[in-house]
């Protein structure tokens, strides 16, 4: 009798339990991803949430690492000109955006730009960073080039040799695909971050909206220039102060412009861009950025689009936020 009372009361504790937090990460993409959600009671464990954020992220690397040369992107940068590939259709679709993005920026936003990541030291061909010699680079160049690609179908096909380069939107992907799984599995409030890339859902259990703080773009340490509330919404900030080489005085990043071939030289140090898609707000981030403080400013007001730009000033940063960022902090 008295085993089965106490078996009642571990029942009835069980079920008084209130919503916890629950974390957890681990390495992804040369980086990491972390995952923190309410689980409710009955709500799945963080060994199960784990294995399923996990099995997307090992799919995003077959499907987009260049650093893989069984990954479906290195195939498709092994064929030679004049060649179609059937791509997922998540592939084609991303392909679709990287498109859009560089006819909106006048082919400086390019996934093409492979081989001149490779040639000035930051692509998985790299053997070392180096500014190249004028004739290099000009041989490379011949092999860059969106309007080289067009979608047939169910598959990409090139008109020149050129190779793809996701890593400007493939987190922000696979951050969209984790958010997705975890509201399937019914989770309904968590901050997804792979990354850099995040995306915050629903409230902490105190009702409030998630708390998301902005970095300032420092090598030597992390300070925050900007905590924002965010619920629905996705945060991708792109930068140049993480990948980069100096030389003879100058600093060359890994953000590129591909109509010149070269490393963007502008004061525009890093680009915030909120949207409900992870994926488009990974990819204006880096648009942004490429096209430098006046250029993206003005292509961010003219389209809306929810952003912050941190711009390299004496002694410190300047930032602007765009109206429409504002609005989105506030909630509107």
């Amino acid at each position: 009798m008295r085993r089965a009372l106490l078996f009642i009361l571990m029942l009835l504790t069980a079920c008084n339990q209130g919503p916890t937090v629950e974390r957890l990460g681990g390495p992804t993409m040369g980086s990491s991803y972390s995952i923190q959600y309410i689980r409710e009671p009955g709500g799945p464990a963080p060994a199960q949430v784990q294995a399923a954020v996990e099995a997307i992220l090992n799919g995003i690397d077959q499907h987009y690492s260049t650093y893989r040369g069984d990954s479906t992107v290195s195939q498709f940068n092994l064929l030679p000109a004049n060649q179609c590939m059937a791509l997922p259709a998540d592939m084609l679709e991303l392909v679709s955006l990287g498109q859009q993005l560089a006819e909106q920026s006048d082919g400086a936003f390019d996934l093409t730009v492979e081989p001149l990541l490779d040639l000035w030291g930051f692509g998985p061909q790299a053997r070392h960073a180096r500014v190249p010699d004028p004739q290099a680079l000009a041989r490379v160049r011949q092999r860059v080039g969106y309007r080289h690609l067009h979608i047939q179908g169910q598959a990409l096909c090139k008109d020149a040799p050129v190779q793809l380069d996701f890593n400007s939107i493939a987190a922000g992907h696979a951050v969209d695909l984790i958010a997705a799984r975890l509201q399937a599995m019914g989770v309904a409030s968590f901050i997804a971050e792979a990354t850099g890339e995040l995306k915050a859902v629903g409230h902490k259990p105190d009702g409030s909206r998630w708390r998301i703080a902005l970095e300032l773009p420092r090598e030597d340490r992390q300070i925050a220039r900007q905590i924002i509330p965010l619920n629905g919404l996705s945060v991708s900030t792109s930068g140049d102060y993480r990948h980069y080489f100096e030389d003879n005085g100058r600093r060359y990043s890994h953000t590129f412009d591909a109509r010149l071939g070269r490393p963007v030289q502008h004061d525009l140090a890093a680009v915030t861009v909120l949207d409900a898609s992870a994926l488009r707000a990974d990819g204006y981030s880096t648009l942004l950025l490429i096209l430098g403080p006046q250029r993206g400013w003005d292509f961010a007001v003219a389209h809306g689009l929810p952003a912050v730009l941190v711009t390299r000033a004496e002694g410190g940063f300047v930032s602007r936020a765009t109206p429409a960022f504002e609005r989105a902090v506030k909630g509107e």
